[in-house]
C-alpha cells in the first residue's frame, strides 16, 4: 500500500474515532501534498507524487516541527513547543526508520572514498553521493556533520 493510501486510511480512522490530534496532523500533510502536486501540475509535470517525493515532504514536514519547537522553547513557550513535538513524532511514524549514526558514518566513508574527496571543499561531491544512499534515512543536517568532521581531521 502506498504511503498516500495509508495517510487517507489513518485520516478515516482517525475521523471515525474522533482523534481531533491525528485528523488535524494528517489533514496538515495532505494539504502540502495537494500543494505539491498543484505546483507540480503548474510546471506541466504528472502531479501524482512519487513515494520519494512524498518522504521529502514528509521530512520537510518533520523539519519544519522541530525548527518551530525550538523557536517556541526559546520563546518560554513550551505549551506550544510540546504541541509541535506531538506533531513530530506522529509525522515521524509514517517516515521510514532513520539510521543510527554509525551507519551514517560507514556510508559517509564510502562516498568520501568513491568520491576522493580530501578537503573540505568537497563536501558538495559527498554530499550528493552520500544522499544517494541515505535519503529518507538520515536528516541532511546530521550528515553534513558527519563530512565535516571527516573531512576536516
Amino acid at each position: 500500500m502506498s504511503l498516500l493510501n495509508i495517510l487517507n486510511e489513518d485520516l478515516k480512522t482517525a475521523l471515525k474515532g474522533g482523534d481531533s490530534f491525528k485528523t488535524g496532523v494528517i489533514r496538515m500533510v495532505l494539504a502540502s501534498v495537494k500543494n505539491k502536486e498543484i505546483e507540480k501540475k503548474g510546471k506541466g509535470q504528472e502531479p501524482a507524487l512519487t513515494e520519494e517525493e512524498l518522504i521529502d515532504l514528509l521530512m520537510k514536514e518533520a523539519k519544519k516541527r522541530k525548527e518551530s519547537a525550538d523557536i517556541y522553547k526559546q520563546g518560554n513557550r513550551n505549551d506550544l513547543a510540546q504541541k509541535e513535538e506531538q506533531e513530530l513524532e506522529f509525522i515521524k511514524n509514517y517516515l521510514p526508520e532513520q539510521l543510527g549514526e554509525e551507519e551514517i558514518e560507514k556510508i559517509v566513508k564510502a562516498a568520501i572514498e568513491k568520491t576522493g574527496a580530501k578537503e573540505i571543499k568537497d563536501m558538495g561531491r559527498v554530499m550528493a553521493e552520500a544522499m544517494k544512499e541515505l535519503k529518507g534515512k538520515a536528516q541532511p543536517g546530521s550528515i553534513s556533520e558527519i563530512i565535516k568532521k571527516y573531512l576536516s581531521l
